[in-house]
């Protein structure tokens, strides 16, 4: 029952709408301004250094340091949340909410989802890409085969695989960012109907840090999907405005229902919420960022340094969206 007790002196206190109204505001802009930097600091580097020697260590070791911060994001921010909300004496109390922990069933739920559209989509683009390759043999003359690469490999085949390769890569960008908007929405959101000043505060800077680390991590992935500049362009931009929009939405909404954040209902939403973006985020940093890197990519198994400076980069990434926890 003591932890259920709430020091309403210093809720109250906390509680502000005039001050809370112009703390949202302000973050609306700087965590726009720093989602931008973060998502398209990768994608110059790309435009201005591809093709340069150091580019694709510093590409890498870049995203190993992003994907620390998405798994830590996931792990040490978006989960305990979503616990803490589905735990809170106002949902806790209610059937089924205390007969189950929730959180980690749609947590579980959310990566077996993220497997399902990973696996689906990639099986579909080796299929098209395949056919393609058969079509154009047939028309050809020759007789269509599939080679391995290596001893008995040619160019073609050789360009085939780096082409299937970057269309993995064009997947795994698009997936990581759903989850990451997906994420973001709730995140904003959460933020523009909360009244609570004491909260908006460090959280406004938190989230600062916080976009431009996650920025990197998608922008990393982006650059080297080799998309067109548009698609580019258009990536960078929903990442940078999605969070500022949930804010905007979130004030809306408050505004029009005068929803109380701190409802059941609202707790709930939040908590089911952020437990499938959990899930989402443990996956892509898992399995298409972090082990796809340590153990598919040539160019970081070829460099045993490089593998060592890769995985000081992801412990660092980690370490630092772990520490903005003690604010946010």
């Amino acid at each position: 029952m003591a932890a259920c007790t709430t020091d309403i002196a210093r809720a109250v206190a906390c509680r502000d709408g005039t001050a809370a109204a112009h703390l949202k505001v302000i973050s609306v802009f700087s965590i726009f301004a720093t989602s931008m930097v973060g998502v398209s600091l990768p994608v110059m580097l790309a435009r201005y250094f591809q093709g340069k020697s150091l580019y694709d260590m510093a590409i890498l070791v870049i995203k190993c340091f992003a994907a620390g911060v998405i798994l830590a994001t996931s792990l040490v921010h978006v989960l305990p949340d979503a616990f803490a909300a589905l735990s809170d004496c106002n949902v806790a109390s209610r059937h089924p909410w205390k007969d189950f922990p929730f959180a980690g069933l749609v947590t579980l739920a959310g990566a077996l989802v993220a497997l399902l559209v990973d696996a689906a989509a990639s099986s579909h683009v080796e299929h098209a890409h395949y056919a393609a390759v058969e079509t154009e043999e047939k028309e050809g003359g020759g007789e269509w085969r599939m080679e391995l690469v290596g001893g008995g490999g040619d160019g073609g085949e050789l360009e085939r695989v780096e082409e299937l390769m970057r269309l993995k890569q064009r997947l795994v960008s698009q997936v990581l960012e759903i989850g990451i908007i997906f994420h973001s929405v709730i995140i904003g959101v959460t933020l523009g109907m909360s009244q609570n000043i004491c909260t908006i505060r460090p959280l406004v800077a938190a989230l600062a840090f916080h976009q431009i680390f996650e920025g990197m991590g998608l922008g990393g992935c982006i650059a080297q999907a080799g998309f067109s500049f548009g698609t580019t362009a258009y990536m960078c931009f929903m990442f940078s405005v999605t969070t500022p929009m949930g804010i905007i939405l979130g004030m809306v909404l408050f505004s029009v229902t005068g929803y109380d954040d701190s409802s059941p209902n609202a707790l709930i939403m939040e908590g089911l919420l952020g437990s499938v973006s959990s899930g989402i985020l443990i996956y892509m940093a898992l399995v298409d960022l972090i082990a796809a890197d340590f153990f598919h990519n040539k160019l970081m198994n070829s460099n045993p340094l490089l593998k060592k400076v890769s995985f000081i980069a992801l412990t660092l990434g980690s370490a630092t969206m772990s520490v903005l926890a003690l604010w946010a």
